[in-house]
């Protein structure tokens, strides 16, 4: 079974181009920074995060030409891909690649938009969770102030 499923920061806009022929596709490129869990060096000179390769085809590549921005944090899956080919020196030349089947926003609108990235500068934590016991009389919970609909996981 070749699966992956990868969360981290977009390092730069997508590059979308657009396939030629009878039917155009969006193909979007971009590159994923994924954290890597575990202690981190003292002098801080050890690698933190992988970069990874992402392709998304057809639908998928204009979702992300429309919607995906530098310092955003996406939830992607799919499969890895490899490759070679020669460059113009002789040398064969290994690429190993993410082809995206499903991605996803993984943080609010909120926190990408007001500087929740690597863009942005540090990380904004999101709002507070109420408490479970702070129901109203119906039985639905208090929603605190500044959330708004979109970050809520229903429509």
């Amino acid at each position: 079974m070749n699966k992956v499923i990868l969360m981290g920061r977009l390092t730069r806009d997508p590059e979308v181009r657009y396939s030629q022929g009878e039917r155009s596709m969006a193909i979007a490129r971009y590159t994923l920074a994924v954290d890597r869990r575990g202690r981190r060096s003292q002098e801080g000179s050890e690698q933190t995060a992988d970069f990874i390769p992402c392709v998304a085809f057809d639908r998928a590549g204009e979702f992300a030409e429309k919607y995906f921005r530098q310092g955003m944090r996406v939830l992607i899956s799919g499969r890895i891909q490899t490759g070679s080919y020669t460059n113009r020196d002789g040398q064969k030349v290994y690429t190993t690649e993410v082809i995206i089947e499903d991605q996803e926003f993984a943080d609010s609108k909120n926190a990408a938009g007001t500087g929740g990235g690597y863009a942005g500068g540090g990380y904004q934590q999101p709002a507070p969770r109420p408490e479970p016991g702070s129901a109203i009389g119906d039985g639905f919970m208090n929603i605190p102030d500044g959330v708004e609909d979109e970050g809520l996981p229903f429509n």
